[in-house]
């Protein structure tokens, strides 16, 4: 565990050492859960942001776009559900003052058995080498089963005190299996309670006549009360699906875990709409679909499993998380929901518009089901950012501290490097950047010595270094650097552009989706 702090110390002070994250109006003194994205912070990104972009709308065909706006009518939320039901259950320690989510104290809890039964896994695979056949062991050891019965247990037995509004077993629950502060150690609780997430806010040149607004908790609704205006100008037949990327805002008050859990963050989803009774073959083909597109960054298939919900919300009839393993264990990355007809009946209602869809096939009219997909983009960079920056000892001795983003995410593709800052060679590197810019986001760098430069480019994760040199200005050759090997090779300067596409092309990285 100890392990993991210090990791995730390091993920946070590299952020901001090397100008990807800041604590939002940090002379101020900051504002809790809320940081801004630096200048490296904003292109890692807005990379991460357009992969997702082009994989789920470019490379369908029966999927487009869509920007809604942040402030909707204020019925969109009754309809939606959130002014009655978007609730976080909440307890207070007696003893330090702290206020955490009573769910999130008993997942912690269930996930350290599951870390019991991988430890137990682990040994075992040491003790049996070659002749270990892990599901046996699994289905076998009394410890490893015990273990993983006992988080199954707690797990359901929250979703169903949960969703039947049984806040009191919930307490129960912490009570008996003796969840203590994690600051303090003091099993000292309140009651549990639910704490309404949503921001509210003021339209209207007065306080007389305001209207009262909430900020968006979620990106999804603006999608659905846009299905009937996309659909028919769009001329979308079902299937078909809308993406939309955006800004949404919880007032967390356990916001916590860096850019994990904040209380203004941006989401990527897609919302699928399908004809009643197939959703549950779409809902399997979009978890398939994206944990594809997960593995094709590379960040090891061992980090991603499915968490199937025991408690499912009040509008699906199927639910997954693809949960990522991040430096405090595994969590939530993606959601994939079978949100049923629920959404466009309730604004159906609410609004008293018809949002149905004529299928010329059966000539009839029906209101679709929906297969949502919805993932953090604050949460995917998190998952990239913390797997990428590692640390490695080079045959010499030394450490080299090496943030692999896959290339495709980079926010520097290259940079141009002049060996000493005189004898012409800074005026090639500069027109070396002046060509590649066209196509990449490129930088140069003169100070320090080469291989001082060279680490600090490995460390803002940047694919490869271009140095220039005197024989350059013979042969019209640089050196170019690959960050992860640290391969150098000699290469003509018009062949640099391919050589570089070659790696971080979207194109290429995609491709192993299909």
């Amino acid at each position: 565990m100890a392990k993991q702090e210090d990791l995730f110390k390091n993920v946070v002070s590299h952020a901001k050492e090397y100008g990807f994250i800041f604590p939002s109006s940090e002379i101020y003194d900051g504002l809790s859960a809320v940081y801004d994205y630096a200048q490296n912070g904003v292109e890692l990104k807005k990379n991460i942001r357009e992969y997702w972009w082009k994989a789920m709308v470019q490379m369908h065909e029966n999927i487009v776009g869509l920007d809604a706006a942040i402030l909707m009518h204020p019925t969109t939320w009754k309809a939606s559900g959130h002014v009655d039901a978007f609730n976080d259950p909440l307890i207070d320690n007696k003893d330090s003052k702290k206020r955490y989510r009573a769910d999130v104290l008993i997942e912690d809890y269930a996930e350290k058995l599951n870390l019991k039964a991988k430890k137990e896994i682990e040994k075992a695979k040491v003790r049996f080498g070659d002749a270990f056949n892990e599901q046996e062991f699994i289905t076998t050891n009394t410890r490893v089963v015990e273990y993983l019965a006992k988080e199954r247990e707690i797990l359901e037995r929250m979703g169903r005190s949960l969703g039947n509004g049984d806040l009191d077993d919930v307490k129960a629950l912490i009570e008996e299996l003796e969840i203590a502060d994690p600051e303090t150690g003091s099993r000292n609780w309140t009651e549990v309670r639910q704490f309404n997430l949503m921001f509210g806010t003021k339209l209207g040149a007065s306080a007389d006549t305001a209207m009262d607004l909430y900020l968006r908790p979620e990106t999804a609704q603006g999608i659905f009360v846009n299905f009937l205006n996309v659909q028919k100008t769009g001329r979308m037949k079902i299937p078909f699906g809308i993406a939309q990327t955006g800004k949404a805002f919880r007032n967390e008050i356990v916001a916590r875990q860096f850019i994990f859990r904040m209380r203004e963050f941006e989401q990527m989803e897609m919302q699928f709409f399908v004809k009643p009774g197939e959703e549950m073959k779409w809902y399997e083909y979009w978890k398939e679909n994206r944990l594809k597109w997960h593995l094709s960054l590379g960040l090891g298939k061992e980090n991603y499993r499915f968490h199937d919900h025991e408690k499912l919300a009040h509008y699906a009839n199927a639910a997954a998380d693809i949960e990522f393993n991040f430096p405090f264990g595994f969590k939530e990355l993606e959601g994939i929901h079978s949100r049923t007809d629920f959404d466009l009946k309730a604004h159906e209602q609410f609004s008293g518009k018809k949002l149905q869809y004529f299928d010329a096939e059966t000539n009839a009219n029906y209101v679709p089901y929906v297969v949502e997909t919805s993932v953090g983009l604050d949460r995917m960079f998190l998952s990239v950012f913390a797997t990428s920056l590692q640390e490695e000892t080079l045959e010499d001795g030394s450490l080299r501290t090496v943030l692999r983003l896959p290339s495709v995410l980079a926010p520097t593709k290259a940079a141009v490097l002049p060996l000493v800052k005189k004898d012409g060679l800074p005026e090639v590197a500069q027109s070396i950047i002046d060509d590649l810019k066209w196509d990449f986001n490129v930088a140069y760098d003169e100070k320090d010595a080469v291989g001082r430069r060279y680490r600090r480019q490995d460390a803002l994760g940047t694919p490869f270094c271009i140095t220039v040199d005197h024989q350059t200005l013979e042969d019209q050759t640089v050196t170019i650097r690959h960050r992860d090997s640290m391969k150098q090779d000699r290469v003509a300067i018009s062949e640099l552009r391919g050589i570089i596409n070659e790696e971080v092309s979207m194109r290429n990285w995609l491709m192993r989706t299909v």
